[in-house]
């Protein structure tokens, strides 16, 4: 990160930066990489080329259809918008943000695949990176490690990376110039009482594009690596 804070990703030879991202958003606004590179007012040639560049180090981003009557156009991967969400969450973790909020959820452990454990919470089921001798732990989540989805847009199970997810309500906002800290009321595992809340922190662009509001149903991922357990005495 420079002191002007220009923030980029390193992916092996390749740094995704801010000119990267407004492209694919705005190949994802436009349909097409001809009209992203009207709208941006860039080449479409040297467009083309950035967009094989990085392809060539992270993998396909575009999906190029052809002819048709329509016209053909062209739409973001999944890789792409996951892409997009790791930079929002850089951003949003470093872009005036004094402090990350921590949820923590405990329970017994019911599994294990090797340093990964489930671990049973009143929210269901949270796989994390666990000490191998712990039977009951609590898993801290940090909000700077949770996306934020449209129900209908949820990540799938059998994506690249392994996820949990939780279902939940917006219940609060707190809006910044540049990034927002979101309270989501997480669903109970069972039909109890008790409720979760977990804290994200996004970037103000995805307030807009989800419409995060008090009441928005909402769906919250975090990766298995990102959720980090330490071992409870059995009875805590």
């Amino acid at each position: 990160m420079e002191k002007e804070f220009d923030p980029y990703l390193r992916i092996d030879d390749v740094a995704v930066d801010r000119s990267d991202v407004a492209m694919l958003r705005a190949i994802d606004d436009r349909g097409s990489l001809s009209g992203a590179a009207d709208a941006l007012e860039r080449s479409y040639p040297r467009l083309q080329q950035r967009v094989v560049e990085l392809e060539a180090a992270i993998g396909p981003l575009v999906e190029r259809t052809r002819g048709g009557a329509d016209g053909g156009g062209s739409s973001l991967t999944g890789a792409a918008r996951d892409l997009l969400a790791r930079f929002d969450r850089l951003v949003a973790a470093y872009e005036g943000v004094a402090r990350v909020d921590e949820t923590v959820l405990s329970g017994p452990v019911v599994a294990r695949d090797g340093e990964l454990a489930t671990v049973e919470t009143a929210v269901g089921e949270v796989l994390a990176v666990v000490p191998a001798d712990a039977s009951t732990a609590s898993v801290t989540i940090r909000s700077d490690a949770v996306s934020l989805h449209a129900p209908a847009d949820a990540p799938r199970a059998e994506g690249t990376s392994v996820r949990n997810q939780f279902s939940g309500t917006v219940s609060w906002l707190e809006a910044g110039d540049a990034v927002a800290r979101v309270g989501v009321t997480l669903e109970s595992a069972s039909n109890g009482d008790e409720r979760a809340e977990l804290v994200a922190l996004v970037t103000r662009r995805s307030v807009d594009a989800l419409g995060l509001d008090p009441g928005r149903s909402i769906v919250a991922s975090v990766k298995a690596t990102a959720a980090r357990g330490v071992a409870l005495e059995d009875g805590c």
